[in-house]
């Protein structure tokens, strides 16, 4: 499948369709509560299960696409895992600190209160501490990247977090006791990495050996054309409907949130797309390699602010903007490294 394809209608306009989901979750939140109550009855572990099924709906066609022999040959390009492994560890977590304290701490002094502005920067370093996974294969598949090495780079992720997460926010917060849901970390990387992989391999195995390689990409894959974005879309929903309270009574601190942490993103991706053009790697690997440290793994900070400072405390609210600003900033991000496409080496 190497020819062009530009984007399709929900994908051209996909940041109208996210407002409008963004605004119908808020709406659902404030005025049809009795949903977010009856879906927040599934949850295993802090994880929500009716969003867990609809980031795997955003995974699976993406995870059929992979020819997964070529894993293999991603292992032996290690310049990629480099880069988004300094930029997710030893850049990402200090700069989000730093950049949100000042801001925080500092520039918005006389409209925070001291007290609420460390909830506040508190959110802010789980969502640096925590780079994308799930969302990641969605960039990855809008700027036309490498399918299987994103795998590899999100797999080399979801272990480092294992180890690395604890330690990092304890160190960054002066917190010695921090506790992390372990059980959610893993439940988490089951849900969205393990169950839609090996769903994905099974399923591409078996099509190719009964119809062909020919009608798997011509005829099945384009039965999932738009399932990615629909499932996206239907995450945004729900997330809301379970925000909108907090959302409408703190519009201020918002805006104010939102500040440092999109210009975060923006920094985080130029550092890594711009060492990944200077180290000359083809644009299928710099783009998802940048997308990895820009974004977040929301789904995992929400759940740990949550578990850690409660459902109502200013962290809480961190990671939730953190959730309203991803999408938008990510879409920029994806349309700048579209664009950008020509300053790379052919793939």
């Amino acid at each position: 499948m190497s020819e062009k394809k530009g984007l399709g209608f929900f994908e051209k306009y996909l940041t109208i369709w996210v407002a409008l989901c963004i605004i119908a979750g808020i709406l659902i939140g404030q005025y049809i509560p009795v949903i977010p109550k009856t879906l927040s009855r599934f949850e295993y572990y802090n994880v929500s299960i009716p969003v867990a099924i609809l980031i795997w709906l955003m995974i699976y066609p993406m995870m059929l696409k992979i020819d997964f022999s070529s894993i293999v040959n991603a292992t032996k390009k290690p310049k990629g895992l480099v880069v988004t492994c300094v930029t997710n560890w030893l850049i990402k977590p200090f700069t989000m600190y730093l950049i949100a304290a000042f801001f925080l701490k500092i520039v918005f002094k006389s409209f925070i209160p001291s007290n609420l502005a460390t909830e506040y920067l508190s959110g802010a370093v789980l969502l640096g501490a925590a780079p994308c996974t799930a969302m990641v294969f969605v960039w990855s598949y809008l700027t036309k990247g490498d399918a299987a090495y994103t795998l590899v780079q999100v797999a080399v992720n979801d272990l480092i977090i294992l180890f690395a997460f604890t330690p990092i926010v304890a160190f960054l917060l002066g917190v010695s006791n921090v506790k992390v849901p372990y059980g959610t970390l893993l439940l988490s990387t089951i849900l969205f990495v393990v169950i839609p992989l090996t769903a994905g391999y099974l399923t591409r195995k078996n099509v190719i050996k009964n119809k062909g390689l020919d009608y798997f990409e011509n005829v099945f894959l384009k039965k999932f054309d738009n399932i990615t974005i629909i499932g996206l879309l239907l995450t945004l929903v729900i997330i809301f409907s379970f925000q909108g309270e907090i959302i409408v009574n703190n519009p201020v601190h918002i805006l104010l949130i939102a500040v440092p942490l999109t210009i975060q993103t923006f920094f985080i991706f130029a550092i890594a797309y711009l060492w990944a053009k200077l180290w000359k790697l083809p644009h299928n690997i710099a783009a998802p390699a940048a997308m990895i440290g820009a974004s977040n793994f929301f789904e995992l900070a929400v759940a740990v602010a949550i578990s850690l400072f409660g459902l109502k405390s200013g962290a809480a609210l961190s990671t939730v903007v953190g959730v309203l600003t991803e999408v938008p900033i990510m879409l920029t991000l994806v349309s700048i490294a579209n664009k950008t496409r020509g300053w790379f080496d052919k793939e």
